[in-house]
């Protein structure tokens, strides 16, 4: 019985089994019960399908055991057929037809049939099919079919035809067989008469099985309608015929379909499992016989079977249980131990142990006792802590730590900041407290430790920064629509700033940044940086234009999220070409194909009239046998776009289109001039090492054409680029329409 060992402070330091926690024990029983019945279940389940899986391969193999010996024994049969009608008996019967050749021929046939159980009879027939004599009675009423006489026949010499499988009654019992036809030639190969053999199957099944399986495992067979021949002789199953001749297809319909969709297989029914296998007896196309051999075992023998696992797995899962059981009741009561000692332990360590460091000091200065946090802060073990000196851990003089004294007996508590950098790698926030004891002289100091480290590196690397900031050069963080987030003073007094509220980088340059402004920051998203001398008019610099350098700095999206602004006095006037290198003339990249539309659309008749249409291909041989090289991929498309822009007319208007597809629609230009522009902008790439498997594609606007067809025909033109492999660059749909022949 759990106990209380430790005195009641009060009522609920005691042991309590609340109604909430008998109702998390049941409910923690009840599923545990509930489990390890499924559990159970299942694993019984898996046993039996798992023997029953076993059964169905042993099954299948002696299955197709027999299966083989019976073809084998078909075709010996074949063979015996053919030796009896070559037979020297037949032959001199044959050749000069008397009574005693016949009871001769006859005595010879039934010693053959008596050592054969097989062999149900031999019977000999005219030319016409009619029936002369046999070894038994068994067949002699019956002739044979017309399709075998002589002048329907597609077989003869010494073929042996097989016929199917029929039904008759031999000794009162229904027996299933096959007979075997052989045509007895002359020797102008005209019909002498017909040699049939009649095989029984039951009898030659019973001669192959006994080697080969149980007794008790039965198999049936059929053919390919459904009707079952043998094998019904064992304990009978639901839905399987109960007589010979009865039809599998009609009783036990799902099992047939299963049967007729496949050559072999299993079938797991309600009460039984079924294996099955398609066999051919004879290979011959005449004369082709396929049927089913199929077994079968109740699922009740298999329960059986696996009773003894059964009980031993019930046994294992209740012992399990009881363990389980046991172990929540025990592990519930610990708890409620735990939860008993803890609580009481809480009432006078709830303010000791938190996530400051805090230690408890006697009268005589000496460490009572400390918690992790400040072990940690004071970098030594928390064992070492004990019995040590607050002098000593506070690393004081004699007279500091007096003085620390004097004020606690005055004003019961002193706090600062000191650093202990050298000492325990941190700075803390000490603060000591005067407590007495209850029910006792004296009193206790209460020293709390709090890590403000990174507190204080980061108003050093605050004040640090702003030293930074604090230079010749005016510097100012915008946001990606060119506002002013922070600014240093030599940008205040630049444009006479007392505040940034509300101001705007274009606003305050007062020149024509806003129409440059979206270029610029495609440049800064693309390259990271962009440098270029603005023409701007701030108070005090009327006469000078400034050389900005902006850097970027990129959110997880991809998109800026800050620019960095460093402003320089600069000469007004650049060169042209330098110029030219720092600014594109272009301001825009249109990204998709609809912007493209409505920027052609509103192209005026004769500009589009004359207009031609340029497809750039970048994508280098192999660049994109990976998906690692789309990053690679995209890159270039930057730094070629880049450098195009840079040497792009004012009235050309370049678009994305695919990645690693460039489109350049140039109004008013000539096709001929279109590709010397971009023979032009090829030389130039191959300069710098970003011509390599870049091929161009020109088309000429046609009449009443849409922006999909001139696209179509700029692409034709590129496939033939990338054909001819000589030259990047090709034509197509450039000349007059009235001849269409392309370049």
């Amino acid at each position: 019985m759990l106990t209380q060992k430790t005195p009641l402070l009060i009522e609920g330091q005691g042991l309590h089994w609340s109604t909430h926690r008998i109702f998390s024990v049941t409910t923690q029983i009840l599923i545990l019960l509930i489990c390890m019945i499924l559990l159970t279940n299942v694993i019984i389940t898996l046993g039996e399908r798992r023997l029953q899986e076993e059964w169905a391969a042993q099954r299948y193999s002696e299955l197709q055991t027999v299966g083989t010996l019976l073809a084998d024994r078909v075709s010996f049969q074949q063979f015996r057929t053919q030796m009896i009608a070559s037979s020297e008996l037949l032959k001199r019967y044959q050749t000069i037809p008397s009574q005693e050749r016949q009871k001769e021929l006859q005595h010879n046939w039934q010693v053959m049939t008596n050592n054969n159980p097989e062999l149900l009879d031999i019977a000999l027939f005219d030319a016409q099919g009619k029936f002369k004599f046999a070894s038994a009675n068994y067949f002699n009423s019956e002739s044979l079919p017309a399709s075998l006489l002589n002048g329907s026949r597609s077989m003869g010499g010494t073929e042996i035809y097989t016929s199917p499988m029929e039904l008759t009654q031999i000794d009162g019992k229904i027996d299933p067989y096959m007979y075997q036809l052989t045509w007895l030639e002359n020797p102008d190969q005209t019909i002498r008469g017909y040699l049939v053999t009649y095989q029984s199957m039951s009898r030659m099944l019973k001669s192959i099985k006994p080697g080969y399986s149980s007794i008790n495992s039965a198999i049936i067979m059929l053919d390919t309608q459904g009707v079952v021949y043998s094998g019904l002789d064992r304990q009978h199953i639901n839905r399987i015929p109960e007589v010979i001749g009865g039809s599998l297809r009609q009783s036990y319909p799902a099992l047939w379909r299963k049967m007729a969709n496949s050559n072999f297989g299993q079938f797991h029914g309600d009460d039984a499992t079924f294996v099955y296998l398609k066999i051919e007896l004879t290979t011959q196309n005449e004369t082709r016989r396929e049927y089913y051999l199929a077994s079968y075992i109740h699922n009740s023998d298999i329960k059986e079977k696996f009773s003894d696992w059964r009980n031993i797995l019930i046994a294992g899962a209740l012992i399990q249980a009881l363990l389980g059981v046991m172990l929540i009741l025990l592990g519930h009561a610990y708890r409620i131990g735990q939860g008993s000692r803890l609580f009481s332990i809480e009432l006078a360590s709830r303010l000791f142990n938190l996530d400051i460091g805090c230690i408890i000091v006697n009268e005589n200065n000496r460490v009572v006792t400390a918690n992790k946090k400040a072990a940690q802060l004071l970098d030594m073990p928390l064992g070492e802590l004990s019995d040590r000196n607050l002098q000593r851990i506070l690393q004081m003089e004699d007279e500091e730590f007096q003085a620390i004294l004097t004020q606690l007996e005055s004003e019961k508590k002193w706090d600062s900041v000191l650093d202990f950098e050298e000492l325990y790698g941190c700075t803390l926030a000490v603060t000591i407290s005067r407590a007495k004891r209850r029910n006792a002289k004296g009193s206790y100091l209460v020293v709390t430790f709090e890590d403000i480290t990174q507190l204080k590196q980061s108003q050093k690397q605050a004040n640090l920064n702003q030293l930074l900031n604090d230079c010749a050069v005016p510097c100012a963080l915008l946001q990606a629509n060119g506002s002013l987030e922070l600014a240093n003073d030599e940008f205040m007094k630049m444009f006479s700033l007392h505040n940034i509220d509300k101001q705007n980088l274009i606003q305050l340059l007062n020149n024509d940044l806003d129409e440059q402004w979206p270029r610029i920051t495609q440049q800064v998203l693309l390259q990271g940086t962009w440098k270029g001398q603005l023409l701007c008019y701030p108070e005090n610099h009327q006469s000078s234009c400034l050389q900005a350098t902006l850097k970027g700095h990129l959110d997880q999206a991809g998109e800026i999220e800050y620019i960095v602004c460093t402003l320089e006095i600069a000469p007004r006037q650049l060169p042209q070409l330098e110029r030219r290198e720092l600014l594109p003339h272009r301001s825009t990249i249109l990204v998709n194909l609809g912007d493209l539309k409505d920027y052609f659309h509103t192209l005026d008749d004769t500009s589009r009239a004359h207009s031609s249409l340029l497809v750039m291909d970048i994508t280098a041989e192999g660049m994109l046998s990976h998906m690692s090289d789309i990053g690679q991929l995209e890159n270039r498309q930057r730094e070629v776009e880049i450098h195009i822009l840079k040497s792009l007319p004012q009235a050309y208007q370049m678009s994305h289109w695919q990645l690693g597809k460039l489109i350049i629609i140039m109004p008013n230009t000539h096709s001929d001039d279109a590709h010397l522009f971009a023979q032009k902008q090829l030389n130039s790439l191959n300069e710098i090492g970003l011509g390599a498997g870049i091929c161009m594609g020109i088309a000429s606007y046609q009449e009443q054409q849409s922006l999909e067809q001139f696209l179509s025909n700029a692409e034709v033109a590129l496939k033939r680029a990338k054909q001819i492999g000589e030259q990047n660059i090709c034509q197509a749909y450039t000349r007059p329409p009235a001849d269409k022949n392309d370049h």
